[in-house]
């Protein structure tokens, strides 16, 4: 006779499948009852202590000033512009980082595959060393030992009597715009869409008939040449605010704060250390016999590196790179340190302790650098599939 399906099976609770459901469903069950218990707790103890929640206190007045904004703030502001200056001064200070730190680190990666043994040494003590030593110590030299021992406004360091260096930080002169000179932006949008344009319809030539253009440098020539010739044709609509010494401190110009000059400096050379071993061991990933046929049809050195090797070692790079832009970013919350009023020190600080708004303070915070950090990875991953070497 032939035994019925379920009699096969057996019981339900004897089915690998069905336990797993089951105990996934307790699991998630017992972490939602846990999250309920402690919102509960929270609201309880936050209710018995006179502290309200929400995020009314955003419209209040901050009462506090900041000593660099890149939006119109004052001591009327309310919270919720102290959080995007802050804010502000966060993205500021990690693009500039990325920036630097991607330039450094790939010019010191590629010197330490150098035949230049005195370039090589270099390069290899400076990752060694730099690497090596805590960030927060890092910034703290900056900050202390080097900004903060520049002289005072009066004996500034001057170069051409428009930039001045002293312990207040950099001033220099401040771009004012003139009627006329939004012809020069919108020239410069178009350049950059024409140099967009030139580099696709050169890949796909290039796809089709092997012929390759000179993208580089026509694309540089676009792209100076076309706002250049605009500002020029419409009468150079731009003047320059220098600063100049009034008393014991400059007037006019704008000035760059020591806080973000050391903490700038910090992160770039800092997070280029790693990013040169990433390049370095991107690079000797690419088989060596792509270099030997490059050398053996006589091609230079730098085309060499620019179109063999380097997209070749790209595939491994990206990835690791996206890591330390990533630590970049979280790593500038160490501004504090040096007083930089970035997101953590206005908003997590001098905001959460005027206002007690802990949770809510906290939570926004965690979750700015959290979307922060999605974005870049974003970004970063649709690069890297852009890119990605495909099987003809």
């Amino acid at each position: 006779m032939l035994r019925s399906s379920s009699s096969e099976r057996g019981p339900l609770w004897r089915d690998p499948a069905v336990r797993a459901l089951v105990i996934q469903a307790l699991l998630l069950l017992g972490l939602a009852a846990l999250i309920v218990m402690l919102v509960t707790n929270t609201l309880a103890n936050l209710e018995a202590r006179g502290i309200t929640t929400g995020l009314g206190f955003l419209q209040e007045r901050a009462g506090f000033s900041i000593p660099q904004t890149l939006i119109a703030y004052s001591g009327d502001s309310t919270y919720g512009r102290t959080f995007v200056v802050g804010l502000l001064n966060t993205l500021l200070v990690s693009g500039l980082g990325i920036v630097a730190a991607t330039v450094i680190g790939f010019a010191v990666g590629i010197a330490r595959l150098s035949s230049n043994w005195l370039l090589a040494r270099l390069a290899a003590a400076y990752v060694e060393i730099f690497r090596n030593i805590p960030l927060l110590v890092q910034i703290l030299f900056w900050y202390f030992a080097v900004l903060q021992a520049l002289p005072s406004p009066r004996q500034s360091l001057s170069l051409f009597e428009a930039l001045f260096l002293n312990v207040r930080g950099l001033v220099m002169p401040a771009p004012v715009a003139q009627p006329g000179f939004d012809a020069t932006l919108w020239a410069l949008a178009l350049a950059v869409a024409a140099v967009v344009g030139l580099s696709l319809y050169a890949r796909r030539l290039q796809t089709r008939t092997g012929k390759a253009l000179p993208v580089y440098r026509l694309g540089a020539l676009i792209l100076l040449g076309l706002p250049l010739a605009v500002f020029l044709v419409t009468g150079r609509p731009l003047a320059w605010d220098v600063p100049a010494l009034a008393g014991f401190n400059f007037s006019g110009g704008v000035t760059i704060i020591p806080e973000l000059m050391a903490l700038w400096l910090a992160l770039s050379i800092y997070t280029a250390s790693f990013i040169a071993e990433i390049v370095r061991s991107g690079i000797q990933s690419v088989p060596s016999g792509q270099v030997e046929a490059a050398r053996a049809i006589s091609l230079p050195g730098n085309i060499t590196l620019r179109k063999i090797v380097i997209p070749q070692a790209m595939r491994v790079i990206v990835p690791q790179l996206t890591s330390q832009y990533l630590n970049l970013i979280k790593n500038s919350s160490l501004a504090t340190a040096i007083g930089y009023p970035d997101l953590v020190a206005v908003f997590a600080g001098t905001t959460l302790n005027q206002t007690g708004q802990a949770i809510e303070i906290i939570a926004m915070t965690m979750a700015v650098y959290l979307l922060i950090s999605l974005v870049v990875s974003a970004l970063m991953n649709l690069y890297n599939a852009r890119t990605l070497m495909k099987e003809r």
